[in-house]
């Protein structure tokens, strides 16, 4: 028998990426905002303190490489990595700020993304490997939030040109939060009220199949830019010639044309996904409804819609993180949101601005994910594996 290999692959590949992170640059020290800045690794940032823990992230680093590591002990490993990397960000930040340079700033650098990705690659591989119940999982998911939200208020991280930028916009960042947040769901909750409908008439009526979901594909072959910028015009024109429409908030730009252009990207997946769901329904189970008096209507609510809800929550879950990366484009044509920074970021070059918008939008989106994806699994397997063969 073949000797199993000592080094694990997966393990030589996070070591790799962290130990390129170590070798980079942390962070950047700017004098301000926009101009180009000094590259400094983790001891020029801080001295005899950096050494000792690069050190300790490089010794992390390398006891991810033995092949036989169990998985609770990489997950050991990889959460506290991550979290000694972020820590050595904002003690940078706070060692290099100094008080008479008050426009100075402090961004993190390659080697800071690197070790960070490299720690949550091991931590994703150690939870696959794992496999914990979902009760875990949820209390894993609802951890990091927590220990997220803990770092950020703890002023750790103040001295971070992102926190920076935050604190310097604090009230118009929780209002655009609050747009970006309304723009994802609204579209998403309509739709979810047009589309499972839809995809119950496409089940129950096949004819129509090929004609909504050909039309809603055309939908979504159109550029996301080109989408946004179709509804200037069009909304444009409506309110200005259809009485009360512009009263209604109808406009062509803002957030009215965002959330339409949303809800139309959103439209195929529930639709396709209600009809996929409802088809994969075992036949004998529709049978033994049927042989039980049910009515159509009763079959549906009580047999045909539970059997595919994992299938329809797929496709909120596929919505959802879609919408809320979509969203950002939506600053465009006003329609608020993070995307508001990020394009602001972007014509002034100034990329602090760029992240303040960015890393919310990319957290949102991976908590959503996660979180959606555990009600899947919550909800059961899909139709077709509940009747498989033992």
């Amino acid at each position: 028998m073949k000797a199993a290999p000592r080094i694990s692959r997966q393990g030589a590949l996070f070591a790799l990426i962290g130990l390129a992170g170590l070798a980079l640059p942390l962070v950047q020290l700017r004098p301000n905002r926009i101009v180009p800045g000094e590259p400094l690794s983790l001891p020029a940032a801080l001295g005899w303190p950096g050494w000792a823990l690069a050190l300790l992230l490089a010794a992390a680093l390398l006891a991810l490489l033995p092949a036989r590591l169990p998985a609770r002990a990489g997950l050991a490993l990889a959460w506290p990595g991550a979290l000694l990397s972020v820590l050595a960000l904002g003690w940078a930040g706070a060692a290099l700020i100094a008080p008479d340079a008050p426009l100075a700033r402090v961004s993190p650098a390659a080697g800071f993304w690197l070790l960070l990705l490299a720690f949550a690659l091991a931590a994703a591989d150690a939870l696959a490997r794992l496999a914990p119940p979902l009760a875990w999982r949820w209390g894993l998911l609802l951890g990091t939030v927590l220990a997220g939200a803990a770092i950020l208020s703890s002023g750790v991280l103040g001295d971070i040109s992102v926190m920076r930028e935050y604190q310097s916009r604090h009230d118009v960042f929780w209002r655009e939060a609050g747009r970006h947040l309304l723009l994802a769901f609204g579209s998403l909750g309509l739709a979810l009220a047009l589309g499972l409908p839809l995809g119950v008439l496409v089940h129950q009526a096949p004819r129509l199949r090929g004609a909504v979901l050909g039309a809603l594909n055309a939908v979504q072959t159109v550029p996301s830019l080109a989408m946004f910028g179709i509804m200037i015009p069009l909304f444009g024109w409506i309110a200005a010639n259809v009485p009360g429409a512009a009263a209604a908030g109808v406009a062509g730009i803002g957030a009215f044309p965002a959330l339409v252009a949303l809800f139309l990207y959103s439209l195929l997946p529930v639709v396709s996904n209600m009809a996929v769901g409802l088809a994969s329904v075992p036949q004998p189970v529709a049978e033994a409804a049927a042989g039980l008096g049910m009515t159509r209507a009763q079959r549906l609510w009580r047999v045909e819609l539970p059997l595919a809800l994992p299938v329809v929550l797929a496709a909120v879950r596929i919505v959802l993180v879609q919408n809320i990366g979509l969203t950002v484009i939506a600053g465009l044509i006003g329609g608020g949101g993070f995307g508001a920074f990020v394009f602001q970021g972007l014509n002034q070059t100034a990329m602090d601005l760029v992240l303040l918008g960015a890393l919310p939008t990319i957290a949102l989106a991976l908590v959503a994910g996660v979180a959606l994806g555990l009600l899947t699994a919550q909800a059961g397997p899909a139709p077709l594996e509940r009747t498989a063969p033992a």
